[in-house]
């Protein structure tokens, strides 16, 4: 519905990149691989003292190796390029499957199966993998759970939030210099070869201000961003398995979505493979017990134990959504005496 023309620009876009047939033209989609005006190399807080083996043990490479972008077109919206090594790139993917959808955290299917517990073991409870339970997992929500119908949070309505994503989540605020981040919540979105996620805005959190992160991992997606309005026209970015979005200041409320997966053909959760081994353990803030992460990251290093998750992950793509709910010095949602 653009001002002069009344057409939703973004609903054009987002047809145009759905289409199967004809297949869209890629010629526009913006990557950060390729050196174009539209996308800026950042340079970000080279003051955050982060330690090495901290970031390893989170699967992810040293912090001075990180390639950041930043968009002409969209003031507040970063790219950090696959910061993640390919055992962590393995470890976060397992999480999302085997660990996140695990009670008490709630999932799409509870309103069809009752106590459906651990629904990864339930897909493989038998020599054969039940592909239709496999494939109805759209998404599990985390911390603070995103209510579908009123679009708020409650305190009534939440669980613990992961430590090892919060941990995650905080290395990376920091290093962009979001120092007072906290994670809170996050939806955990599940993307078959036909899936899409329509155009919507994040503002259902009390504190607007706060960043989001959104880690991707898996097949590769088209993202479309536009502004506060539909009539705004997108851009379309390439983002590939690694990659972590950064929605901030102007562009945290903007419009956007996914209209297309395509083949990731690189696999990067296939190489850079390495052990974790450590004299002297990192200090965390929020992981309570670090040898258990190490051996969960080592463990994936074995393909043994790896193929049924590499058996989702080539045909499928996981989005972790976290974002902050409450204010800075709010404790909790019935908390009004936060200034």
């Amino acid at each position: 519905m653009s001002q002069s023309t009344g057409v939703d620009l973004f609903m054009k876009q987002f047809k145009y990149f759905k289409s199967n047939k004809p297949q869209p033209s890629l010629n526009s989609v913006i990557s950060v691989d390729i050196t174009t005006s539209e996308v800026k190399l950042l340079e970000c807080n080279t003051n955050y003292k982060c330690e090495d083996n901290l970031t390893q043990c989170l699967g992810l490479i040293n912090k001075n190796k990180w390639k950041t972008y930043s968009f002409v077109q969209h003031p507040g919206l970063m790219l950090i390029r696959n910061p993640f090594t390919g055992s962590g790139q393995r470890y976060w993917i397992k999480r999302c499957l085997e660990r996140y959808p695990k009670k008490p955290n709630k999932i799409n299917i509870d309103i069809e199966i009752d106590n459906l517990d651990d629904w990864w073991r339930e897909c493989h409870k038998s020599m054969e993998c039940d592909k239709k339970l496999l494939k109805k997992l759209r998404w599990t929500t985390l911390g603070y759970h995103h209510n579908w119908n009123t679009k708020a949070y409650s305190e009534e309505n939440k669980t613990p939030f992961p430590e090892d994503l919060s941990e995650l989540s905080s290395v990376v605020a920091q290093y962009l210099g979001f120092a007072k981040f906290r994670a809170e919540a996050a939806i955990v979105n599940y993307y078959h070869k036909n899936s899409t996620l329509s155009a919507h805005t994040d503002h259902s959190e009390v504190n607007l201000d706060a960043p989001l992160f959104s880690f991707s991992f898996g097949q590769s997606a088209i993202f479309l961003i536009g502004g506060r309005e539909k009539y705004i026209e997108p851009s379309a970015i390439l983002l590939k398995s690694g990659d972590i979005v950064v929605m901030s200041k102007e562009a945290r409320l903007c419009y956007h979505a996914v209209p297309k997966i395509l083949p990731e053909y690189h696999q990067p959760w296939n190489s850079d493979l390495s052990e974790l081994d450590f004299n002297k353990m990192p200090s965390f803030m929020y992981i309570s017990n670090p040898k258990e992460t190490i051996e969960a990251m080592n463990e994936n290093i074995e393909n043994d134990k790896w193929s049924e998750f590499e058996n989702y992950i080539k045909e499928s793509r996981i989005n972790i959504n976290v974002r902050q709910v409450l204010n800075e010095k709010q404790i909790s949602l019935a908390d009004e005496n936060f200034s």
